[in-house]
């Protein structure tokens, strides 16, 4: 009896271990080596960058007023300018996504 337990035991922690050993390797980068970014991914991600810094500038704006530590006056007169330089990063992100699309293509159609 106690040899049947002895292999059932050993038997449960063989699939264990089994089970867990893909999740337990550390995975092998490709390469340790980070590119450096080029004038477009650089100014993507300055707009990216602008753009959430405006609206996490906005979701504060309204958190202080809806708490009661900005008063309407003080809300209104903030709240204009941060929508406008959200709505600028949204526009000129979105104006380098439609130029990165239109490069993409560009570069299909000469490969196909």
């Amino acid at each position: 009896m106690s040899l049947w337990l002895l292999l059932g035991a050993a038997l449960a922690v063989a699939v264990v271990v089994v089970v867990a050993l893909p999740f337990l390797r550390e995975p092998a980068p490709e390469s340790d080596e980070l590119h450096e970014l080029d004038a477009a991914e650089r100014e993507r991600l300055d707009v990216v960058e602008a753009r959430d810094r405006a609206l996490a500038a906005l979701k504060e704006l309204e958190a202080d007023h809806r708490a009661g530590r900005l008063s309407d006056e003080d809300y209104r007169a903030v709240v204009g300018v941060l929508r406008r330089d959200a709505a600028e990063a949204l526009r000129a992100l979105d104006r380098l996504e439609v130029a990165r699309a239109e490069g993409t293509r560009a570069e299909s159609a000469k490969s196909a």
